[in-house]
């Protein structure tokens, strides 16, 4: 079987299409292969993780639509009708059967050349909130798969099933003990994980640094912080008292070792994300969850959220800096037994989250309306499709 895979840019988008070609090769007949070709820009994190997964590489040309000025409109809506050419003759020559996508403005000229080509489509979408690429790729696809029950009154119901996030098997092989030793951390001493995306999150890492020797003092820190904050962080880090500089383990970013990371950590401060809330449950660690304010503009987050399954706390962008600074939120969590017995208990290993309460009470899309694209970019999408969009 020949299956093409593609998908946004980030790992939260890329993961999800390797484990689940994974899972997929477990389930072929005695004999029968997998091969894979990933379909992706050159800026994403596709580049690397698809080299290390020793799984061959086409770059297609893609751009944002939504929300750009009309120069880079044009100049993306030119990008888009290159990708959809290069797209075709990849798809072509590789012979692929199948299309995984994964959502994201990336995978939008992938799934145009399948659709063109007959291919079918399978969308599995990672986000609560479909964007407006995986919403479009929705009309295109044979079978979509959805990680939230948020999420079906977006897509096509008739197509579409709820599966949960798909979690990387390493999550499922770790432990809290190994994990300590093969990352040098103390068995017995408190350890916070703190990350932002696969890309980071520049508002947890300034938070983070400014709050650096008192949550050294707390308890030692994992921070995963994202390449482009990692030098001025590796500088600060060189700054800290001789007793606080082995507690602060900065990584720019973790590839194999990123579930042992979770895994030897007591509680987590991590940016919102469908891979986060799909991998902190696989390994029992109870966490605060950090949104953007854009995310949050008319929720008051701050509270205590369950799935049923796995508990966090709720906080804002705003919040890290104005009300409750890490440390001493960090703090509260570990001094109070009852709070953070409470998220603890929850933490179950889990393989799925359903994430049922997240983003519930977001009112900036409202309840009832149906999510479709606005007319210009409907258009311009079908004229990209068309090849009738110029290069120049």
């Amino acid at each position: 079987m020949r299956l093409a895979l593609c998908g946004g840019g980030t790992g939260g988008h890329v993961y999800p299409a390797l484990v689940i070609a994974d899972a997929l090769r477990r389930e072929l007949p005695a004999g029968a292969k997998l091969e894979l070709l990933y379909l992706g820009a050159q800026e994403g994190a596709e580049v690397d993780l698809m080299q290390r997964a020793d799984i061959p590489l086409h770059l297609v040309s893609s751009g944002p639509i939504r929300g750009r000025n009309p120069l880079e409109l044009t100049r993306n809506a030119a990008r888009m009708t290159r990708g959809v050419r290069q797209a075709r003759r990849a798809l072509s020559e590789f012979g692929a059967q199948a299309v995984l996508s994964t959502g994201g403005y990336a995978s939008f000229p992938v799934a145009m050349a399948a659709r063109s080509r007959r291919i079918p489509i399978v969308l599995y979408l990672p986000d609560v909130y479909p964007g407006w690429a995986a919403r479009a790729i929705a009309r295109l696809a044979h079978r979509i798969a959805a990680t939230a029950p948020e999420s079906m009154r977006r897509l096509p119901g008739a197509k579409t099933i709820v599966t949960g996030y798909p979690v990387r098997e390493e999550f499922s092989q770790v432990s809290r003990p190994e994990a300590r030793q093969r990352l040098g951390l103390d068995p017995e001493e408190k350890v916070l994980f703190v990350a932002g995306a696969s890309q980071g999150a520049h508002s947890i890492n300034q938070a983070v640094a400014e709050n650096l020797r008192s949550l050294l003092e707390l308890c030692e820190v994992i921070h995963i912080s994202g390449r482009d904050d990692e030098e001025w962080l590796a500088g600060l880090a060189n700054e800290l008292p001789d007793k606080l500089r082995p507690r602060y383990h900065l990584f720019g970013y973790l590839h194999e070792e990123f579930p042992w990371a979770m895994a030897a950590a007591d509680l987590a401060l991590c940016r919102a994300g469908a891979s986060v809330l799909g991998e902190l449950p696989a390994v029992g660690l109870p966490g605060s969850i950090v949104y953007t304010n854009a995310l949050v503009k008319t929720r008051s987050a701050g509270g205590m959220v369950s799935t049923g399954s796995w508990a966090w706390i709720e906080i804002t962008d705003s919040r890290l800096f104005k009300e409750g600074p890490p440390a001493s939120l960090v703090a509260s969590l570990f001094v109070n037994e009852d709070t953070y017995l409470a998220l603890a208990n929850y933490g179950a290993p889990a393989v799925t989250v359903t994430m049922n309460d997240l983003w519930q009470d977001r009112q900036s899309e409202a309840r009832g309306k149906t999510w479709t694209l606005p007319a210009r970019t409907m258009k311009l999408l079908r004229r990209i499709a068309s090849g009738r969009v110029g290069l120049s």
